[in-house]
């Protein structure tokens, strides 16, 4: 039988790594843009291999792929996929963690450019009245007198680290998982999550999402802050309470926030967030130029073309007992 794979949603201009490994292998290809867990299950049953990106990849859809099947994320975090199901289920799970490291990077270094230099600020003021005194934004402090922390310091932290570190701003850092990591940046010190709130003038955020994760940038960590403290969010959403952070921001405790990833996901059209001179948003957009694009995609079918193979997998994120195929 000819083993199948599924896109499931995408959003990308083509498909054109994706068919040249479908037609290499000659196996088919089948491409969606489901939404929601009953067109996603639709899609992909009996599947041998499913490429995803945002759909709801839930223990109810694994139950219904092939045996031994393989699901592979569009991107670094996971959190859309039930791994502790797939692990059951015999069913691998893939990421692709290292494809856009750089543009991430870029993303949020120009958001604490950006945010530092008041430039939306400004921009608001002189759309609004014409013109604008410097000094009209308030206090400007100097970027070698501020405090970068960063919360999870892998990939993506240590390439905005380099990115910085030109400018003149101290560095701390929290991460229980690679504390090693930290411990090799010589001017990054290690800290705790409370440690960091208080000495940071600067949040940027690189955590996944996870049960010890979610809302950790809440109101007790807000309280914190040094007044006027900026939040950068290039990670996930769900790593802030959108709630304590309208209050923060509307207090005056913190300054500002650039936030390419919110909870939920879009935005709502009522939320006060997109009134705000002071916020910077952007529609989950941290990863994408076409360069890194084209390296996801690639990296991606690559993968798959591994599953397909039955050879190892290059970033697998569980190890399952694989489930013999039935005679």
């Amino acid at each position: 039988m000819t083993k199948r794979v599924v896109v499931t949603d995408h959003a990308f201009k083509n498909l054109k790594h994706e068919e040249a490994m479908a037609h290499d292998l000659g196996v088919t290809l089948s491409v969606f843009q489901c939404t929601d867990e009953l067109e996603t299950a639709a899609a992909v049953r009996g599947a041998d291999v499913v490429v995803t990106n945002f759909a709801p990849i839930t223990r109810s859809v694994l139950s219904i792929l092939a045996k031994n099947a393989t699901v592979i994320r569009y991107g670094i975090g996971y959190d859309n996929v039930d791994v502790a199901s797939a692990t059951e289920f015999g069913i691998t799970v893939a990421n692709v963690p290292d494809y856009g490291v750089e543009t991430v990077a870029n993303h949020a270094a120009a958001c604490v450019l950006s945010l530092t230099r008041r430039l939306s600020t400004y921009t608001s003021l002189i759309r609004s009245n014409g013109w604008a005194k410097p000094g009209d934004v308030g206090d400007l402090p100097a970027l070698s007198s501020l405090t970068v922390g960063f919360v999870g310091f892998g990939r993506i932290a240590q390439a905005l680290h380099q990115r910085l570190r030109v400018f003149g701003f101290s560095f701390v850092a929290y991460d229980p998982v690679t504390p090693p990591t930290v411990q090799n940046a010589p001017d990054v010190k290690s800290v705790s999550l409370d440690e960091l709130a208080r000495l940071s003038n600067i949040v940027s955020l690189h955590a996944p999402s996870n049960e010890l994760t979610k809302g950790m940038i809440g109101r007790e960590f807000l309280a914190l802050v040094p007044t006027g403290a900026l939040i950068i969010n290039t990670a996930r959403g769900a790593l802030i309470d959108t709630d304590a952070l309208i209050v923060s921001l509307e207090e005056g405790r913190v300054g500002g926030a650039a936030l390419d990833v919110t909870e939920p996901e879009p935005l709502q059209l009522h939320s006060r967030l997109r009134e705000m001179p002071n916020v910077i948003l952007t529609p989950h957009a941290a990863f994408y130029d076409d360069m890194s694009i084209d390296r996801l995609q690639l990296m991606a079918s690559q993968e798959a073309a591994r599953a397909l193979r039955g050879e190892a997998l290059r970033s697998p994120v569980n190890r399952p007992t694989m489930i013999q195929a039935e005679d």
